[in-house]
């Protein structure tokens, strides 16, 4: 009998420049599961997970930036 894996993959949000900025709870996620929201920095590295329901947002390839 298998045990299986007891790691499981965290949802990705893939972001475009004109998603920024990027915030959890995300419009998508359901009324219910929702938690404060919080502000993400994925400029920085291209990358940030949730600290409330670990989901990661990703900054696309090509994606930057542009100041206001």
């Amino acid at each position: 009998m298998s045990t299986g894996s007891a790691t499981q993959e965290m949802p990705v949000v893939m972001l475009d420049a004109q998603d920024l900025p990027a915030f959890c709870p995300n419009k998508t996620m359901a009324l219910w599961n929702q938690h404060p929201k919080v502000f993400l920095d994925v400029a920085t590295t291209g990358e940030a997970a949730c600290p409330y329901c670990s989901t990661i947002y990703r900054l696309k390839g090509g994606a930057a930036q542009h100041g206001h």
